[in-house]
């Protein structure tokens, strides 16, 4: 979604300046759009930084992220000041010092997890001139800590890209059923729930080959390895296929059946169900949060109960004993989340909410020199 964000800036003739703490792979993405980027060392808030053991981490982290930043505003002189992440709580406190517009933008929420730290991740954006949420979910999640910041957001759906032209479902699913799951490799996102479902349909006499794209954060490669076991140990007339990190997914898409996203705990948005919708998929979703919302309304994607694999397994079948009318009702899917999540129309939501902060601060900025001249 940043880039999506960083494209709408840029479609709407602003230079752009990107600022993020470390090297990474959308570097090179953001830069072909026309974007500048700057490495700017500072405070990314992780849970390790909030226990005893990281507060001197923290301190240290926050000071230099105080003079990165500083250092960056001072050579740049922005407009506006765009955040796009909880994370990065420093960003609204300088540009506010600097007198500069901010817009923040959240796409983080969980709402199980602990009101107090929801507190202290969401407090820094009370500085925001426009707040911006992912999801209903997302601004209830906030509203339950926050309620002063949730009377300011607004909601922009995500803006989601899928293929210009998808493959079709195949016509039936004589075979192996082909599964997909896309995502970080993690006990959080349950691709092990995945592989669960489908060796209770191998052992029923139904061949399914999985396939998994994503990989594990540093830290928990014992969990790609728990995986890979799971895999070893998989019964007659399954397969598991590890595909590792993928920049473009859609070559998967096209050669599978069905997309399963079982998510153990809260989400803020789903956008790999509408990825999934987007290209023709029927899809498989647990039935929480902000997934609830992203894929609920499609006549193609079946909710399941969280940390049921048996639920996914039932699903999976029933898709299969139903598979014309589920190629019947693809197409209309598609419609309504290409309507739903037009790229254009979030990025222009996105660069209409930074114009709007700029026009605000200028007004602001007039002010004093309007009374001024009033004397």
């Amino acid at each position: 979604m940043f880039r999506e964000s960083v494209a709408g800036l840029i479609d709407g003739g602003a230079r752009v300046v990107v600022a993020i703490p470390t090297n990474g792979p959308l570097i090179d993405e953001i830069r072909s759009l026309g974007a500048e980027v700057v490495i700017a060392p500072g405070l990314v808030l992780r849970k390790a930084l909030l226990r005893p053991s990281g507060w001197m981490r923290l301190i240290g982290e926050t000071f230099r992220g105080l003079g990165s930043a500083w250092r960056i505003m001072s050579r740049v002189h922005p407009d506006a000041v765009y955040v796009s992440t909880i994370t990065i709580p420093l960003w609204p406190l300088i540009a506010r010092l600097r007198r500069t517009p901010v817009i923040s933008h959240v796409h983080e929420a969980e709402a199980s997890g602990s009101a107090l730290l929801n507190r202290l991740l969401y407090s820094p954006h009370l500085l925001s001139d426009e707040v911006l949420v992912n999801s209903r979910f997302s601004q209830a999640t906030i509203r339950h800590v926050l309620p002063n910041l949730a009377s300011r957001a607004e909601v922009v759906l995500n803006g989601v890209v899928g293929p210009a032209s998808p493959q079709p479902l195949r016509a039936d699913t004589d075979g192996a059923l082909r599964v997909l799951y896309m995502g970080r490799l993690s006990p959080r996102k349950g691709p092990d729930l995945v592989l669960s479902a489908a060796a209770l349909l191998a052992r029923d006499g139904l061949p399914v080959d999985v396939t998994l794209i994503g990989d594990t954060f540093p830290g928990y490669e014992w969990f790609g390895d728990q995986l890979r076991l799971q895999a070893d140990n998989a019964p007659e007339h399954m397969s598991v296929t590890f595909a590792g990190f993928q920049p473009d997914v859609w070559s998967f898409v096209a050669d599978t059946d069905v997309v399963v996203v079982p998510s153990r705990i809260d989400e803020p948005f789903g956008n790999t169900a509408v990825e999934a919708v987007l290209g023709l998929r029927p899809v498989v979703v647990a039935d929480t949060s902000g997934l609830r919302e992203a894929a609920g309304s499609y006549t193609t994607a079946r909710m399941v109960p969280v940390d049921e694999p048996a639920a996914i397994s039932e699903q999976l079948r029933a898709l299969t004993e139903s598979w014309s009318a589920v190629r019947a009702d693809v197409e209309d899917s598609r419609a309504e989340a290409l309507r739903r999540h037009a790229p254009e129309s979030y990025r222009a939501a996105v660069r209409r909410h930074v114009e709007r902060a700029v026009r605000s601060g200028s007004r602001r900025a007039d002010a004093p020199r309007r009374r001024g001249r009033t004397r």
